[in-house]
């Protein structure tokens, strides 16, 4: 019997940092997984996605050229653009060793885990009994049951990365953010890709700024088909071919399946432990805590919450706060921001446009803000874009930005956000010039500027003042 203070299973994003964090303060932690160190984000997900999003990008900056450099096809080594992939993993990958924790202090057990009882599990052979567990599992491909998938051969995130020739033509089932991030990145690198949406493609999105991400990747060759379901799969690789409603045929080299994940619960034997799950993840109290075995909390993907690391990273806290400290945490999910990178890129924290009318009505007011009004855009020439700032009373309840380096530049909103500032703070703060910041600095200004500019009491005070001072 191995007893310990904490039981993390799974050494994703969220679980690396709950055993990192409480091994760093004191406690006992073992930490037991199954398959790769570091999860999803760094074998699967938003490590390789990036790396091999750079190497199109690359490509493409040949392609399209720039002011006073003309664009020319790019010479494509789709085996060196793999490597950069591969090598991108492998310079993370320490940081989420095993050999790291176990220099922290975790026990690390390379196995799966399961419940054997309330407070207890099995792995790697051995019994261990936790005063409090934390389920880090994650999330796997969800694989929709489309006739004739079982009998064909497709890819999900977890196995396009190991492909070593570029797809001659890339078909994809599934319009979201992994979905088209693919899309381009196959496209850039020389395949022909066809994406084919049950319904609106980035349907989740502010539908303006979704448009312009959709309108640049239909220029760049990519075919989107909306509203069309998939009815049946056939082929082998080299020859896939997909039905879908209507009776319409598309026929490609690759199938790639991305039509979203759910959470990876199923090895766990949680009934033994009394630990109540739905369709989206562990069922849980704000607290992130089981709501039927108060020894148990669950994080990141498998807490149903969201699907993005950095909100594994935010409930990591919460839970060390929880767990080791039994300090009262209230999980919100208000500030966290989502990021599909594409060029352009489309960022989102907090309400859309479309929630935030219809959650306060009148009382909320849109600043809008565009790309090609930024002295740095202009000179880079990437002024297709714009910042939408959702405000109430002073305070933005959410921002949508679409554009050049969004992802970077919604950080700001969220801090904004999470700490509920007003707008005077950004007002107040001065931006370098030229930088893409002061596109958010000219969002607050535009809060302002009504209340200063368009007002007549202000007006006549300055001109009484003007005639009386010498």
């Amino acid at each position: 019997m191995l007893k310990t203070d904490l039981c993390v299973i799974g050494a994703g994003s969220g679980g690396l940092s709950v055993a990192a964090g409480a091994a760093q303060m004191g406690a006992s932690v073992v930490l037991i997984e199954g398959h790769r160190m570091g999860g999803d984000c760094l074998n699967y997900g938003c490590v390789p996605s990036k790396a091999l999003l750079a190497a199109g990008k690359a490509a493409q900056a040949v392609r399209a050229g720039g002011p006073g450099v003309e664009g020319s096809a790019p010479s494509v080594d789709f085996a060196a653009a793999r490597r950069h992939v591969t090598d991108t993993i492998a310079a993370i990958a320490p940081h989420d060793s095993q050999e790291r924790f176990e220099g922290l202090g975790v026990s690390v057990i390379r196995d799966w885990a399961r419940f054997t009882g309330p407070d207890t599990l099995q792995a790697g052979g051995q019994t261990i009994r936790a005063r409090r567990f934390v389920i880090a599992t994650g999330s796997r491909p969800l694989v929709p049951p489309i006739e004739g998938i079982d009998a064909t051969p497709y890819l999900t995130n977890e196995t396009i990365f190991d492909l070593r020739e570029p797809p001659g033509h890339l078909l994809i089932i599934g319009g979201g953010p992994i979905g088209l991030e693919m899309a381009q990145a196959h496209r850039r690198l020389g395949s022909s890709v066809t994406v084919i949406e049950g319904g609106t493609a980035l349907g989740r999105e502010d539908p303006e700024a979704a448009a312009l991400v959709l309108e640049r990747l239909r220029a760049e060759g990519i075919e989107i088909v909306e509203n069309t379901q998939a009815r049946r799969v056939g082929g082998r690789t080299g020859g896939i071919e997909v039905e879908v409603a209507g009776g319409t045929i598309f026929v490609g080299t690759h199938l790639l399946v991305a039509v979203g994940r759910s959470p990876a619960l199923d090895r766990l034997d949680l009934d033994r432990a009394h630990v109540r799950r739905s369709e989206t993840g562990i069922d849980t109290d704000d607290n992130l805590r089981s709501r039927t075995n108060r020894r148990v909390y669950a994080v990141g993907d498998a807490a149903g919450r969201g699907q993005f690391t950095h909100l594994a990273g935010y409930h990591a806290g919460q839970v060390v706060r929880s767990a080791l400290f039994s300090l009262p945490v209230r999980v919100r999910d208000d500030h966290i921001p989502r990021v599909t990178y594409t060029q352009p890129e489309l960022a989102q924290v907090g309400l859309t446009e479309s929630q935030a009318r219809e959650k306060f009505g009148g009382r909320m007011q849109v600043l809008r803000v565009a790309m090609d009004g930024n002295d740095r855009a202009l000179a880079e020439g990437t002024t297709r874009g714009f910042l939408k700032v959702m405000e109430v009373g002073g305070r933005p309840v959410g921002a949508t930005l679409v554009g050049a380096g969004a992802g970077e530049q919604i950080a700001l909103w969220s801090m904004m956000i999470a700490n509920k500032m007003k707008m005077g703070a950004l007002a107040a703060t001065v931006m370098p010039y030229p930088t893409m910041a002061e596109l958010s600095k000219r969002a607050a200004s535009a809060y302002f500027s009504p209340k200063l500019f368009d007002n007549h009491l202000i007006k006549t005070v300055v001109r009484a003042i003007q005639r009386w001072i010498p």
